[in-house]
């Protein structure tokens, strides 16, 4: 089995249950045989991500504003924002797998499980979306994560430093800051839904920015370098003096930042 052509196509579909099933191909592979690459292989960069067909892409200055959530509509804006994170997300894990094809099986196995973790997330916010009489694809979004993903992909240090441990860290920041201004309106049974889902979603994005810290931190020591080019690379990206209010400090220490790092980005205190 060529797992890099059905990655491709996975990456490429806006069918939520091909990439679903080509993902659980991969993953079963992987588990069970040594994966071998062509030398001729190069991986693609795409050029537009696999929701461009399905979504209105927009300046993120232009997205509608997250606020009524007592309507319907109000509702459906928040969980589809949050659904095409998970979306995007499901196609930069199997991105890394794709694109950074000598690194060991192990990781390859570390982000499929991710791609099927993130398929699972979407699914059951896309469910919501239904339920609230939407579909994805319904609102405008950004392409921020295929962006970074474009930006980072020639260099696997560089995607891991700045997809799980800057965008995907700062997700665990920005979720329990979601789930408090849901909080007082539980008793509507579709907030209660969305709160106990995005509490799914936060502890199992925890282990996800784990993965991204072992495998950067795997990739510092093959290259020989310190693992504070974290930095470097943020400012490389011009990402590293971005606004983060609500550092998650206990969330991000169990995904495996130091307290060096988390006051380093901004963090006023970390024991």
């Amino acid at each position: 089995m060529n797992i890099y052509e059905l990655l491709e196509r996975a990456i490429v579909s806006d069918d939520i249950e091909i990439k679903e099933k080509l993902t659980t191909q991969c993953l079963v592979y992987c588990s069970q045989n040594e994966v071998s690459v062509e030398r001729s292989f190069v991986p693609k960069v795409f050029a537009t991500p696999s929701y461009a067909n399905r979504c209105t892409i927009v300046d993120p200055r232009e997205l509608p504003a997250r606020k009524d959530f007592d309507t319907k509509e109000g509702l459906a804006t928040l969980v589809h924002a949050i659904a095409h994170i998970e979306y995007s997300a499901i196609d930069l894990a199997l991105d890394a797998v794709y694109r950074f094809a000598d690194m060991p099986m192990a990781y390859k196995i570390d982000w499929l499980i991710v791609a099927k973790d993130e398929i699972r997330h979407f699914k059951m916010l896309y469910e919501m979306l239904e339920e609230l009489g939407y579909a994805y694809g319904d609102f405008p979004v950004h392409c921020g994560l295929f962006d970074a993903a474009r930006h980072t992909a020639n260099v696997a240090l560089d995607r891991m430093a700045v997809v799980p441990r800057y965008y995907e860290a700062s997700g665990l920041d920005v979720n329990p800051q979601i789930i408090k201004k849901l909080d007082n309106r539980r008793k509507n049974p579709r907030v209660k839904k969305l709160i106990e889902r995005l509490n799914i979603i936060y502890k199992e994005e925890i282990e996800h920015v784990q993965k991204g810290d072992r495998w950067f931190k795997y990739l510092c020591q093959r290259e020989g370098l310190e693992e504070d080019v974290y930095f470097d690379i943020l400012k490389q990206y011009e990402i590293m003096d971005k606004h983060r209010p609500h550092l998650n400090v206990e969330a991000r220490k169990k995904a495996g930042f130091t307290c060096s790092e988390i006051k380093r980005l901004g963090a006023k205190e970390c024991v």
